[in-house]
């Protein structure tokens, strides 16, 4: 199954909206909480090329983007291949 990680905060409505997106694929993903864990979101904005806002997200190593990001791809159908690769 691909690794799937993505970067939240606990009151982030667009972090929530993005789990629900992915808890309806079935997909299984590491969160790192950028709030409890002030020191990854350093390692985030590194990863992400700068990115500050939550969520940013991973799939198979690769950055996909936020929230708006992963809809897209779901609306353009290629979320469920990213996922399955």
């Amino acid at each position: 199954m691909t690794q799937i990680e993505i970067y939240t905060s606990p009151t982030c409505g667009f972090c929530h909206a993005a789990k629900r997106l992915l808890n309806s694929k079935g997909a299984s993903f590491s969160e790192i909480d950028v709030a409890r864990q002030p020191d990854q979101r350093q390692a985030m904005m590194q990863r992400a090329n700068g990115r500050h806002t939550v969520p940013q997200i991973f799939i198979g190593g690769k950055h996909v983007g936020g929230c708006d990001d992963l809809y897209a791809l779901e609306r353009a159908g290629k979320l469920d291949a990213m996922l399955a690769a």
